[in-house]
């Protein structure tokens, strides 16, 4: 059975850097470290996965390749006395993917579009790179899109910032499931469980069971 375009390229980029694409790729990342961080680039790096994600080669889509440094995060050394154990400075990881802060600093550089998806292009010992696909949510070709114009209602503004797009629900626990009990609607029945009964939730530093109030039963004892 004949292979198709999009076979081939998923192919290579499940080991990009073996054989000669690793030599390409080598090359790709000495040049993206000399370029900003926020780049818009004419042509995805990853055609098969960028058109996985939604993107289109017509007015209104625009594509953005953003560097996002690796690892975790330190915070200010104190000048007041502190043993090293509790100064609080290392250690101290983001509460966001990589991904999803490439995702929000596409948005803030694009404030007129709307961030629809991204992909993983490369990496080194210090950076990440992601492509973003941004949508220009007023542009006629995407307002008559059948498959994009949804995100030209109102309701879908800033939506990458309300986690709503696919590394946001990532990051929210909304893809992944282990079965019915890693469903959002599982959870969502649980929280609501937990607020009848008047306890905090498990995840919470300090939880504790608050046990439930005793209603007083008016018709006991009653003929």
């Amino acid at each position: 059975m004949a292979k198709g375009l999009y076979h081939y390229l998923r192919e290579q980029w499940k080991r990009p850097f073996d054989d000669e694409h690793g030599q390409l790729m080598k090359q790709r990342l000495i040049q993206w470290r000399r370029e900003p961080a926020v780049v818009r680039v004419e042509k995805p790096t990853r055609l098969d996965r960028a058109r996985a994600l939604g993107y289109k080669a017509k007015p209104g889509i625009v594509v953005v390749r953003v560097r996002v440094r690796k690892g975790g995060l330190n915070r200010p050394r104190p000048d007041k006395g502190r043993r090293p154990k509790r100064m609080g400075v290392y250690g101290y990881a983001p509460a966001k993917s990589t991904r999803l802060i490439a995702e929000e600093r596409a948005a803030r550089k694009y404030p007129g579009l709307e961030v629809l998806n991204s992909y993983w292009v490369g990496e080194d010992g210090m950076y990440e790179w992601y492509e973003v696909i941004l949508v220009d949510p007023h542009h006629p070709a995407i307002c008559n899109d059948k498959d994009l114009k949804w995100i030209c209602e109102k309701q879908h503004r800033g939506r990458v910032f309300r986690g709503k797009t696919a590394a946001g629900r990532k990051m929210r626990g909304l893809l992944k499931t282990r079965g019915l009990r890693g469903t959002h609607k599982y959870k969502w029945k649980k929280k609501q469980k937990e607020r009848e009964l008047r306890k905090r939730h498990e995840a919470s530093r300090g939880a504790r069971v608050i046990e439930p109030r005793e209603v007083p039963d008016y018709h006991k004892g009653t003929q």
